[in-house]
């Protein structure tokens, strides 16, 4: 199940589709895509790709809705991959709904994205802690996210860890906040895009190793609320491009 496309000069082209990865373009100010719910969710043995390419052009991606990882009862993974490279003052605004892990779930996800000097970005991922009924019951999740400017590792993060562990973990926290967002950005000038964040009393985000990307964790006890932290964050992204708040159409 495999998604490729590209915009080249804000031109669309769609190189490869297998169902049921499924995608819908609206054209209007903006390039604008939601990727659409496959069937019910992610199962056991799904492997979904994505991959797409940026060149003089802006995008605006996010999910239909959660993604929803169902139950293994065997050694097969849920797999998504995702694979990025954007180039000559592009810019892409990816927003993720919240990823729904189900008791027993195993989860594989690699997230690569190349970029250049003159582009910009803004990604996020949200974890929830399962259905309403269930706290962190999954079995297992491994995540993989690499950032490269040009040939050339910027940052990358790996994640491996069981349902108990971060059961654990929040427990330890004493904290109530057991949703968490992570925030990936780059813009032309770091430095400045992070003093104004502080300025919001927003601190929680910081550089990577070479100042490239700056990296931020948000929590809360609540999605709305949580996913409304994230919007702020992104309002203030888009105020860096002189743009106006866009409306995803998810209220």
């Amino acid at each position: 199940m495999s998604l490729k496309f590209s915009f080249k000069d804000e031109n669309f082209s769609l190189d490869r589709l297998n169902l049921p990865s499924r995608y819908y373009l609206f054209k209007e100010k903006e390039n604008y895509i939601k990727l659409l719910n496959i069937g019910e969710g992610i199962f056991p043995k799904d492997r979904i790709k994505t991959n797409f390419k940026l060149d003089n052009s802006n995008l605006i991606i996010t999910t239909e809705s959660a993604t929803k990882i169902y139950p293994s009862n065997s050694k097969f993974y849920s797999i998504n991959l995702i694979d990025i490279n954007i180039q000559n003052s592009s810019n892409l605004e990816f927003l993720n709904d919240e990823l729904i892990l189900y008791k027993d779930a195993k989860f594989i996800q690699t997230f690569r994205l190349v970029f250049d000097k003159s582009s910009t970005f803004f990604y996020t991922d949200i974890l929830s802690n399962g259905r309403s009924f269930e706290d962190f019951d999954f079995t297992s999740m491994k995540i993989k996210n690499t950032f490269f400017e040009n040939d050339k590792c910027e940052y990358i993060e790996k994640f491996d860890i069981d349902g108990l562990e971060l059961k654990d973990y929040v427990k330890r926290k004493k904290s109530s906040e057991n949703l968490f967002a992570k925030v990936y950005i780059k813009t032309l000038d770091n430095e400045t895009f992070l003093k104004t964040l502080e300025k919001e009393e927003v601190f929680t985000f910081t550089y990577s190793k070479s100042k490239k990307l700056i990296i931020g964790v948000l929590s809360s006890d609540n999605m709305a609320i949580l996913k409304e932290k994230v919007s702020n964050i992104w309002d203030i992204y888009r105020n860096t491009l002189q743009k106006n708040k866009f409306n995803m159409g998810k209220q």
